[in-house]
């Protein structure tokens, strides 16, 4: 049983993050220069191999139905994480198709043809074949027992001083698992990566590997918890909301236990 995390840039023209952990919490392949959706889809089966089991956690909307608006997942997760500030940004069609396209749902019916079931309901250590969305945000927040999200994405006003701190702070966070419930076990090419000091394309590709990290590991504490270990958003008892979008978000009992607080 593997589980892969995929940091899915919205445009193909932006390199992509991907990593591989065993059901043990070995990181067995870890990459942040994934290109073409066909790069990304090999990366996935050769990991994972045709029936072979394993989870797929995509941070990006891999199915996005409303032309405009927002999708339920999305206001759901801001409901719920919004005081954390991890509330999502809106994703719609017509959002979406300023960045190229909806290459995440592209990428989603190319791995169900190939025998993963779009589906975040995850049993409990059972060998399945399935893909998701995530979002690390909200993943950290819970995992981490944050009180707001880590501040190391680009944004305005966010030098590189605040970026490198806080990028180091998830890194430490993801090592400190290491004692967790799966474990998580970094090899010394993450764990003393360059982060401090790098600029540009360099601080990206760091980036983008830890956050694809933080989604493979979502996915695995998931498989290993079962149902009380997540929670998905969106997800309508009456279709399933596999189309209408879901997000599944990791939950320790301590999270359950802050929003049950609120």
């Amino acid at each position: 049983m593997r589980c892969i995390g995929i940091d899915l840039a919205w445009s193909p023209r932006h390199r992509s993050g991907g990593a591989v952990l065993s059901a043990d919490g070995h990181l067995l392949e870890a990459t942040a220069t994934l290109g073409s959706d066909e790069e990304i889809v090999a990366f996935v089966t050769s990991a994972i191999p045709a029936g072979q089991p394993g989870l797929v956690a995509v941070d990006a909307p891999l199915a996005v139905p409303n032309e405009t608006g927002t999708r339920p997942c999305d206001r759901q997760v801001a409901e719920v994480f919004g005081p954390f500030q991890a509330a999502p940004y809106p994703a719609n069609r017509r959002l979406l198709g300023r960045y190229g396209g909806l290459r995440a749902e592209s990428i989603r019916k190319r791995l169900q043809a190939v025998g993963f079931r779009f589906d975040p309901r995850i049993a409990c250590q059972t060998p399945a074949r399935q893909v998701f969305e995530v979002f690390p945000h909200p993943a950290a927040v819970s995992l981490f027992d944050l009180d707001q999200t880590l501040k190391y994405k680009t944004r305005p006003g966010r030098g590189y001083l605040l970026r490198w701190r806080e990028l180091e702070r998830l890194r430490g966070h993801l090592a400190s698992l290491s004692l967790a419930q799966p474990p998580l076990r970094l090899p010394p090419t993450v764990a003393q990566m360059p982060i401090e000091g790098q600029r540009g394309q360099a601080l990206k590709e760091a980036e983008d590997l830890l956050d694809a990290l933080l989604c493979a590991y979502t996915a695995l504490y998931a498989w290993v918890h079962g149902p009380g270990g997540y929670a998905v958003f969106g997800l309508d008892p009456c279709d399933g909301g596999e189309e209408q979008g879901h997000i599944l978000v990791p939950m320790t009992p301590r999270m359950w236990q802050r929003i049950r607080a609120r």
